[in-house]
């Protein structure tokens, strides 16, 4: 169903000319917080435990910087300092690089991305909800919020667009109490963790904020990504620059009972740009976060020459502007050149419901041997209809936004991503 025009004004399938003034507008966008609990457990070690989770394989689980480095292998970055990242292909599932992937850190609003992936398919997006009072209680003091007002009406389309833009932790407490309240949406998130084996999870507030015990790593909030980048509204919500969002109900001079709205945007400075740098050329989501425990956290998905690629970064001790974005940028151009020649250090792994596929014999339109990948469709599929708009069919144009969907990627044969979305390109 495509989504409401007055409500998601601006997303990636926007003209080129909104680019602009969607990049200008998102400067003066706060970074995204779930926010900090004063009476939260202190910082981690600033050293990863010597055992760590070895799900996806042993390499994952040893400390420091796993990457096989080789002939025609590109190296590392340099001034990388994030005490925790891993860069994988988003359909192959393959780890091409990671360093501490299993480190159970703080994970502020990246956790919102198991939030999304745990209740978007239980209300349909054109559902209402009129916020009770009660349901904005319990929000923590200074935390990040998109604007929800008590006693007003709103869709869940519009909640999940403040979730995602402005990671309000006002509109995941009021789709929590849609789900039956905070704790039950806990125990859900927990539950479905478990499900995509997240082994380094444990959900204790569904929005991220800081509270004691609650941990992730950059490999789990990578399967979180993943897991909901097979979900359209997922990708729709993650990828969208800027939108309006309903604001109070007022009488206008002539008495009139209206609705006043205002525009929100994005906090993923890749996605919409900020003064110090570029908007990253394929961007398509997906969340941010930043508490006083977790540092700045980021998971980002990217696609380039029909290759996407996933880069999670977890606190970078360097404390510079949009440090955080720069790092993931730099992770990013590694795996796209590192892609097809370096040879992977582990595995993504699928749910453990995930039905299993025996993989395709040589002669199926792949190459043999390990490793190889498949063709790919073109980069330049015509849109089929679908929920959120994203069914406009669009050309490629220098310095435009193209919808990658409809494309049948045949990489992971076990569990592949599908048409993904929305990417950017520039001149």
């Amino acid at each position: 169903m495509p989504a409401p025009k007055k409500t998601a004004r601006r997303s990636l399938s926007a003209a080129p000319a909104v680019l602009t003034a969607a990049v200008s507008l998102a400067l003066a966008a706060p970074a995204a917080y779930a926010a900090p609990r004063p009476d939260a457990s202190a910082s981690p070690s600033a050293t990863p435990p010597a055992s760590m989770s070895t799900v996806g394989g042993a390499r994952l689980g040893q400390a420091g910087t796993q990457v096989n480095l080789a002939s025609g292998v590109p190296v590392l970055p340099k001034d990388i300092t994030a005490r925790s990242w891993i860069v994988s292909d988003a359909e192959s599932g393959e780890v091409l690089a990671a360093h501490n992937a299993h480190w159970e850190l703080a994970p502020a609003s990246t956790l919102k991305m198991l939030f999304a992936d745990t209740l978007l398919p239980r209300f349909p997006k054109t559902a209402k909800h009129t916020v009770d009072p009660a349901e904005l209680a319990d929000i923590g003091s200074g935390s990040s919020l998109v604007g929800i007002k008590e006693k007003e009406t709103y869709t869940v389309h519009d909640l999940w667009l403040g979730v995602f833009l402005r990671s309000g932790n006002d509109a995941v407490h009021v789709l929590s109490a849609m789900n039956g309240g905070v704790a039950k949406t806990v125990a859900d998130m927990n539950d479905h963790a478990e499900e995509l084996q997240a082994l380094d999870t444990h959900v204790v507030s569904p929005d991220g904020y800081d509270a004691p015990g609650q941990v992730s790593s950059a490999y789990d909030l990578t399967l979180f990504a993943r897991s909901g980048l097979q979900k359209e509204d997922f990708r729709e919500y993650c990828s969208t620059v800027s939108a309006k969002f309903p604001g109070r109900t007022t009488k206008n001079k002539k008495g009139r009972t209206v609705r006043e709205d205002f525009e929100i945007q994005n906090t993923n400075r890749l996605l919409t740009g900020d003064y110090d740098m570029e908007q990253y050329q394929g961007i398509a989501g997906v969340k941010n976060g930043n508490t006083t425990n977790a540092g700045a956290t980021f998971t980002g998905v990217a696609e380039r020459a029909g290759r996407v690629l996933l880069v999670t970064v977890m606190n970078p001790e360097k404390n510079g502007h949009n440090e955080v974005y720069k790092e993931t940028a730099a992770l990013f151009d590694w795996g796209f050149e590192a892609a097809g020649k370096v040879e992977p250090v582990g595995e993504l792994v699928a749910p453990k419901g995930a039905a299993p596929t025996a993989a395709p014999a040589v002669g199926e339109g792949e190459a043999g041997g390990s490793g190889s990948a498949a063709p790919r469709s073109s980069p330049v599929a015509a849109a089929a209809g679908g929920s959120g708009g994203a069914g406009t069919a669009l050309g490629i144009a220098a310095g435009a936004l193209v919808l990658l969907a409809g494309a049948a990627f045949l990489v992971n044969r076990r569990w592949p991503l599908p048409d993904l979305v929305r990417r950017r390109t520039r001149p």
